[in-house]
């Protein structure tokens, strides 16, 4: 350990801390730069994945705390244990629906696991307001994130590993 590691991890643990994530729904895993949203496909926001659901039962992708519910249910905030900060976003645009579809069941403070569920959305209620239900898993604090790799894609199961991150 370096005579400054402990500034690296902002009052974490310093050090390559390797998490496993989950797919937080059961569906077809794609990767960021095939989401249908500029700001996140471009990363903009951070890396990440999408999962485009075959249901409405959205659970946590890793273990951790939350960390905020937006208010209008679209979206959760998710603090790793290892400091990697993890936005659950639920659909495009979808901010604008104040809540509509979605019910959330966490509250911040909240400590997760892929075997936490944290929302329920009504897809045929997104459909219907014409929004894309894809589900966002994006790292927002990519500055305190080593390394991110997607090792798997395409149609699975909620709670099959497809991948990795780690902070710094």
């Amino acid at each position: 350990m370096g005579v400054f590691d402990f500034l690296k991890g902002k009052g974490k643990e310093a050090g390559n801390s390797k998490a496993e994530l989950s797919n937080p729904v059961n569906g077809k895993v794609i990767p960021i730069e095939e989401v249908d949203d500029p700001v996140f496909s471009q990363k903009m926001m951070g890396d990440g994945f999408g999962v485009v659901p075959n249901d409405g039962d959205i659970y946590s992708p890793v273990s951790g705390k939350v960390v905020s519910v937006f208010p209008t249910q679209h979206a959760v905030g998710l603090e790793m244990d290892n400091g990697v900060e993890v936005l659950v976003h639920i659909g495009i645009d979808t901010v604008e629906l104040e809540g509509g579809p979605f019910n959330t069941v966490v509250k911040e403070g909240d400590t997760v696991s892929p075997s936490t569920k944290l929302s329920t959305v009504d897809l045929a209620g997104l459909k219907a307001a014409g929004k894309e239900n894809t589900v966002i898993i994006v790292f927002t604090n990519m500055d305190q994130v080593g390394d991110y790799d997607l090792t798997s894609t395409g149609e699975m199961d909620r709670g099959a590993p497809i991948g990795t991150v780690s902070s710094k």
